[in-house]
């Protein structure tokens, strides 16, 4: 994650220790308390630009699976990519070499990396670097995880000093710590993000459906919940929990699951219970994926005007996680084709919502579904099936 400050006139004084320790204790707070990478990486380029007094900070990470180097340079950017052994920051990783240099373009030790990296970058931007230190970092295991990168000193020796390299050295080795525990943070919550995917397609496996029912679904959800002004958060754990809006569907007999003519009253209300299974499965859990997986399997067959099951609420009654799935829910079922029927077209399915408004869908949910139609049509793309599914969602 990259700092810039473009104006290198202004000079600036080097921190006291008394300044140093403000620094220092004042990010390392913040740094503690985030769970989000990308904030996390800003935050640490932001604490070695100002211990060090520099114009530039970036916060490299390395990608062993694509043998990248990569960084973001601002908040909802797309990331920058490089090879793992290029330019000044691919050596020092590569090599294990922190590189210290007092100018860029009369360094004839790195010449052949500057050239590759900072030099290059140099032309394409009208940016002039001077002063570059690079020093790689590790976690735990002593594995090398990335590296700092610090550009332009702006004090008015311009240089980097021997005590510069101690402190980035030292935000470099608390960077690693907590890159670790953010990192180890993610692969528990990708984890957990893949077994609900899968224990969602056991649901839908049982009606035959495919997996890529449930993950257009969780995309839509989240999107209708941002599109709603609901939080990230809250629509981000709306995703996760959604693909187990019909895990309740274990509990019904195949018979009736995979009946391809039409549901006889009997067997329609054995259908309905798929709702209560799957509330009651995950009601008593504590943890919040769970618990909203269980709003999501209990309430997304209930209609705005009431004549949905399995309680027959209605309107602001029926929870909002609940109203946001049913729609997604319907959406992709109507899309898809099935043993008793072909797909709807796109216009039936649109003018069927706009029908339904006020009636099976919330109203303001289905003005924030044509708001998103672009989106949602791009998502029913990327995740298109790759073969007929056979029954929908009964």
């Amino acid at each position: 994650m990259e700092h810039e400050h473009f104006n290198l006139k202004s000079e600036k004084e080097d921190l006291d220790p008394q300044e140093m320790l403000r620094v220092i204790f004042d990010y390392a707070a913040k740094i503690a308390n985030e769970r989000v990478l990308d904030n996390l990486l800003l935050l640490m380029a932001d604490m070695g630009r100002e211990m060090i007094v520099s114009d530039r900070c970036t916060v490299w990470l390395l990608d062993t699976t694509k043998n990248e180097l990569w960084s973001k340079v601002a908040h909802g950017l797309d990331e920058i990519r490089i090879p793992s052994t290029a330019g000044l920051v691919g050596y020092a990783v590569t090599y294990d070499k922190a590189v210290f240099i007092d100018d860029a373009y009369t360094n004839e030790e790195y010449k052949t990396y500057l050239i590759s990296g900072a030099l290059r970058t140099d032309q394409q931007t009208g940016y002039r670097t001077k002063a570059l230190m690079v020093i790689p970092f590790r976690n735990s295991q002593g594995e090398i995880m990335g590296a700092y990168q610090a550009i332009n000193k702006l004090t008015a020796g311009k240089q980097f000093s021997d005590k510069d390299m101690e402190y980035l050295t030292l935000a470099s080795s608390y960077a690693g710590k907590s890159l670790e525990s953010v990192l180890l943070t993610n692969e528990i919550e990708e984890t957990q993000k893949e077994l609900i995917i899968r224990m969602g397609e056991i649901g839908e496996s049982r009606s035959k459906e495919t997996g890529n029912h449930v993950k257009r679904v969780a995309e839509y959800s989240y999107l209708l919940a941002l599109g709603l002004g609901m939080s990230q958060e809250e629509a981000e754990l709306l995703r996760m929990a959604s693909p187990m809006h019909d895990i309740g569907k274990v509990g019904i007999p195949d018979s009736i699951l995979n009946k391809p003519g039409k549901l006889t009253d009997d067997e329609f209300k054995i259908m309905q219970n798929h709702t209560l299974v799957g509330y009651n499965l995950l009601k008593n859990s504590n943890r919040s994926i769970l618990k909203t997986a269980a709003i999501v399997a209990h309430e997304h067959h209930e209609k705005w005007n009431g004549r949905g099951y399995p309680r027959g609420i209605s309107g602001d009654a029926i929870h909002i996680l609940g109203r946001i799935t049913a729609l997604a829910d319907v959406f992709d079922a109507l899309g898809s084709e099935r043993v008793y029927k072909k797909a709807w077209e796109l216009d039936r399915i649109l003018e069927l919502f706009k029908e339904e408004r006020g009636q099976h869908f919330d109203p303001q949910l289905v003005d924030v579904f044509f708001e998103q139609l672009p989106n949602i049509l791009r998502i029913r793309e990327e995740f298109s099936d790759t073969a007929l599914e056979d029954l929908t969602d009964k």
